[in-house]
């Protein structure tokens, strides 16, 4: 019988499995699908995020990020990081280091897709395997979550998002941020000649309707190659209750979500993986949901501020022109979740 089982090998779940190899547990991966796995996501690291893929031995290419920019119609705001570069990395170009990592670590990759776990005395067993954990980083809506009873009730302003990349030179070492009515665009540096940009907003519609709302953005895209297809994710709010049912554990996007508002999902991923493997190779996972709580609490005490303001109709419109009056907190707070 192995020790850990990680259903879901995307970075959230290569993540975790590489930890608990590094904590001495054996580990397997399952996952269906052929790495590496495009995903609908800002593809900005912060510098945490950074510094948590170095512990793991994973250095990916990418474009190196030197702070924050909000934008609206009127405002302009810049954080620089204080400690260090983030990363602009193709979250393919992410994906594939981190399965070269777990290859590196000769961590089994198998085939087979979890979709119900049983759980005994001493262990669980899913798709013919056999553990003493599961691990489910099977994602935004995960199936092994719902299966354990652990989904979370619908969001009350449900958000989403689309993304595409424009092969063009970045015009800025910073994630721009720009504001609009409902929405925010996302501009993220990914390579020399490469710009990804992820559109969030509780509005429907296709692509290019959403980003007519940001004219300025618009523009200076025009002309430029779409350098792939339109992804989408949402419902993105998750609000679930427990990373835990008995011998099964959640991390990642499957533990719950709030929102891309901070660019956090992925160091907030890697965080948690690292104190999961902690729990599990000291044998009390029972300790697993106040590590979770420690280590994500910064990131959602921020984004659900922000989220809060945003749904407010007369603070939303407001962020950035405050942000811009009071650069020094805004620096400050970007830094406080950057270096998280």
């Amino acid at each position: 019988m192995i020790d850990v089982l990680v259903a879901g090998g995307g970075p959230a779940g290569l993540a975790a499995a590489i930890r608990c190899a590094q904590a001495g547990l054996s580990v397997t991966v399952a996952e269906p699908r052929t790495a590496p796995i495009d995903k609908a996501c800002g593809e900005g690291l912060m510098p945490a995020a950074v510094t948590r893929l170095a512990a793991l031995g994973v250095r990916p290419a990418g474009h190196p990020l030197r702070g924050i920019r909000y934008l609206d119609a009127g405002h302009r705001v810049d954080a620089l990081f204080r400690h260090g570069d983030g990363l602009g990395v193709r979250r393919t170009t992410l994906h594939a280091a981190l399965a070269s990592r777990a290859a590196e670590l000769s961590i089994p990759l198998l085939p087979v897709r979890v979709t119900s776990v049983t759980q005994h005395d001493g262990g669980v067993t899913a798709a013919g395997l056999r553990a003493r954990y599961l691990v489910a980083a099977d994602g935004l809506h995960s199936v092994i979550r719902r299966s354990c009873a652990l989904d979370p009730p619908p969001a009350r302003h449900p958000r989403f998002g689309l993304r595409r990349h424009y092969r063009l030179v970045p015009w800025s070492h910073l994630v721009e941020v720009h504001w609009a009515a409902g929405a925010e665009a996302y501009v993220t540096p990914v390579a020399g000649d490469l710009v990804g940009v992820a559109i969030l907003g509780g509005a429907r519609g296709d692509f290019a309707s959403r980003l007519a709302a940001f004219p300025v953005l618009r523009d200076r895209l025009a002309g430029a190659a779409p350098a792939s297809d339109v992804r989408g994710a949402g419902p993105l709010r998750q609000d679930v209750r427990r990373r835990s049912a008995g011998r099964v554990l959640l991390v990642g996007d499957a533990s719950g979500y709030l929102d891309a508002l901070t660019g956090e999902g992925i160091g907030v991923a890697l965080a948690q993986a690292a104190v999961l493997a902690q729990c599990l190779a000291a044998g009390r996972p029972g300790d697993y949901e106040r590590a979770w709580r420690r280590v994500s609490r910064k990131s959602w005490m921020l984004t659900s501020g922000l989220l809060w303001a945003r749904h407010q109709a007369l603070l939303g419109s407001r962020i950035v022109p405050a942000a811009q009056r009071l650069p020094r907190v805004f620096t400050a707070i970007v830094n406080e979740v950057g270096e998280a």
